[in-house]
């Protein structure tokens, strides 16, 4: 039966925390010698306290040699390199060892590396309960080492049981076996080593582990699970920068992709209100450069004024809907040769108000609807459709105003000839039988316009003038 062999607390090659099987076979006594106390071999022959930490320096020497690596390792290398070294000196033909996982408020056994001499074994994903039913998890739980001679003639009576599912599958025969626990500094239980079937020097069946074996490894074991937690928290840190990487990639592409979403919504919404401006100046056979220029004269003045580039950008795309409400007014109007009756001067002029409904609904297109409900206001009051004076009149549509002026006065139209810039210049500076200066525009517009009509006469020629 199992017996719980409890160990003096000086330095002897065994844990209290060991169960180990009483009766071993005459065999297992001649293949190996059995430490069962403190410098005495399994024949009762002293056994040399030299030769004792010799071994045990060498064995230790060799783990460390592993765990001097760790920093360039991956954990998972770490783990089957130390598997792989605690078979060779146990000479186990298989093993395994597990890594506690925290399942909510559980605790579970993750495989994290299987070995085998006879079969080839891949690992996959499963979990043990930490709990006593099973061997290893019984190991996990309780922090106890044991040493089972024969897997299937465990005792009856104790709490955990061998489950031979594997050994019925692929037609492997697991026999002897000791399953001891990995932990911290703190003592805690951070993973838990299977090794099976020690294999004597001439023998074909499996020998059972002996005491000597547990000498060997067990006094290393916190080192061992230290130095495996250790290399968790690395991988996982490692992991966890990976991570972040990759999703700071992902996020750089996603921007990329928004980026280009935005610049072909923000294509087609100029398309849409180029379109929309166009369709108000249908009748005009100058209407694209017409359009083009109303921006390009407003985007200039307002620089010159000192707007913010928001201000200017969106003014750039904005002035040329100032005519947008043009499309509800009657086509007759529109496209009557000579003056207009006091109807149709009525109708005409409400075309501020028609744009502005057009376009008031629209977030983007603000400052537009501004634009074309005001840019028929004068600065002295007396402009439509609502007699706004001074600085009751938006910015924007105070520069449009300047802006759509020169630009019609330049161009050709059903009730006047065309005039080149001198002569529209003198008309805004010192006005007309229709146009006061005075009482027409901002007088810190006039003064850019006074100062800087050569770029709009620039503009007029650069497109299509």
């Amino acid at each position: 039966m199992l017996n719980l062999v409890h160990d003096s607390d000086c330095g002897a090659p065994f844990d209290c925390d060991t169960r180990v099987d009483d009766r071993m076979s005459s065999e297992t006594r001649r293949d190996t010698p059995v430490v069962t106390g403190p410098g005495v071999i399994g024949n009762g022959a002293p056994l040399a306290v030299d030769r004792v930490a010799s071994a045990r320096h060498d064995v230790l020497m060799e783990f460390f040699e592993i765990m001097e690596q760790t920093p360039r390792k991956a954990a998972s290398e770490l783990i089957a390199d130390i598997l792989r070294k605690s078979r060779e000196i146990t000479r186990a033909e298989a093993g395994s060892i597990f890594i506690v996982r925290r399942d909510g408020i559980g605790r579970r056994l993750e495989a994290a590396s299987v070995q085998n001499d006879v079969l080839p074994l891949e690992l996959t994903d499963f979990a043990i309960p930490v709990d006593t039913d099973s061997i290893a998890g019984y190991v996990a739980a309780t922090g106890e080492t044991l040493i089972i001679d024969d897997l299937y003639a465990i005792p009856t009576g104790r709490l955990y049981s061998f489950n031979a599912g594997y050994d019925e599958r692929t037609g492997y025969r697991s026999r002897s076996m000791m399953c001891f626990a990995l932990k911290n500094y703190d003592g805690d239980v951070i993973g838990v080593v299977q090794l099976i079937n020690r294999r004597g020097i001439a023998c074909v069946e499996a020998l059972p582990f002996t005491a000597e074996e547990k000498a060997l490894i067990l006094p290393v074991k916190r080192v061992l699970g230290s130095a495996i937690e250790r290399a968790l928290m690395h991988q996982h840190i490692v992991d966890a920068n990976a991570a972040l990487h990759n999703r700071n990639d992902e996020l750089r592409e996603q921007r990329k992709h928004i980026v280009a979403l935005q610049s072909e919504t923000e294509e087609a919404f100029m398309l849409a209100i180029n379109m929309l401006a166009r369709g108000a100046e249908i009748h005009d056979p100058d209407t694209a450069n017409h359009i083009i220029r109303t921006n390009q004269y407003s985007y200039f003045i307002a620089g010159k004024l000192g707007m913010s580039g928001s201000f200017c950008d969106e003014i750039s795309f904005s002035a040329q809907l100032h005519d947008v409400g043009k499309m509800s007014i009657d086509t007759s109007v529109l496209k009557k040769n000579g003056p207009l009756g006091p109807d149709e001067r009525d109708e005409m002029n409400l075309h501020p108000v028609y744009g502005h409904q057009i376009l008031a609904d629209t977030d983007r297109l603000g400052m537009a609807a501004d634009i074309a409900l005001s840019h028929h206001e004068k600065w002295d009051g007396s402009g439509y459709p609502n007699g706004l004076k001074g600085e009751q009149i938006p910015m924007s549509a105070r520069i449009v105003a300047l802006a759509d002026i020169y630009d019609a006065l330049r161009a050709k139209r059903c009730y006047k000839p065309a005039f080149d810039h001198e002569t529209a210049r003198h008309i805004i500076l010192n006005g007309d039988e229709r146009l006061d200066p005075a009482g027409h525009f901002d007088p810190a517009l006039f003064a850019i316009f006074a100062e800087n009509h050569g770029e709009l006469a620039a503009i007029w020629d650069r497109f299509g003038g």
